[in-house]
């Protein structure tokens, strides 16, 4: 029944993923409040799949909308939805084209595995009162696109050829995620952080050991908190 509900839930974010970032940014100031910030999440990704013999990071970007919610002074529940984020492996070898049955080209070139996921973290965050911040728990993802990107550049001329192998790969993916950053205003305001991800469930159905991590560099920025009148909220305040 959970699996289900996953399912429906990320389908649904999915479908509508430009209009929450068109509503995020039209609506953001009515979200936030002392307890509740509403805002979006952007930053750079470098991501790799164990068990492979590729051992290069793909660098992506993200961008999402989050809530912070505070649950009690200086405790926090960190949530959202990554609407625009992708992760695997660069560099594959030719044991790991092999291993995925993808067509290979004569002319020296590249070969990355690519997959689009819809990410839903579910962090305890702490924030101290000199605004360093920890999180951790867990993240769900779905993924709704997969391939494995060439890319050559010979004689100024690029190729980008996309094998897709949606069918090779396990959709859902959960693991664990933590994080360290910093808030530049007391309370709300931009945030910058890193944070680690590292899934439990095999990438590829017919492969195991093959796991989801990624070290991402992110930014958080509220929409409308200055606007909504919000104060400033000492962190050990109840």
């Amino acid at each position: 029944m959970i699996k289900y509900f996953l399912l429906l839930t990320l389908m649904f974010v999915g479908f509508n993923a430009q209009s929450q970032v068109l509503i995020s940014l039209l609506f953001g100031d009515k979200l936030n409040s002392d307890d509740l910030e509403f805002g979006l999440e952007g930053g750079a990704n470098l991501s790799d799949v164990t068990g492979l013999e590729a051992d290069k990071r793909l660098p992506t970007f993200n961008l999402g909308f989050y809530f912070d919610i505070r649950v009690k002074p200086q405790w926090y529940i960190y949530t959202g939805v990554m609407i625009k984020s992708k992760v695997g492996v660069d560099e594959l070898t030719d044991k790991d084209l092999d291993f995925l049955q993808v067509a290979t080209y004569p002319e020296a070139g590249s070969y990355s595995q690519v997959m689009k996921n819809f990410l839903v973290p579910i962090l305890a965050k702490y924030k101290l009162k000199n605004r360093i911040y920890f999180e951790a728990g867990p993240q769900v993802g779905l993924a709704y696109k997969s391939w494995v990107e060439y890319q050559s550049d010979i004689d100024d001329r690029d190729a980008r050829i996309r094998e897709y192998n949606k069918d090779a790969i396990n959709r859902f993916d959960v693991g664990i995620s933590t994080g360290v950053g910093y808030t530049l205003m007391n309370n709300m305001g931009m945030t910058f952080g890193i944070k680690y991800y590292h899934g439990f469930v095999d990438v590829y159905k017919n492969k195991a050991g093959t796991k989801n991590n990624s070290v991402s560099i992110k930014f958080n920025i509220p929409i409308g908190a200055g606007k909504s009148g919000n104060k400033d909220v000492p962190l050990n305040s109840p």
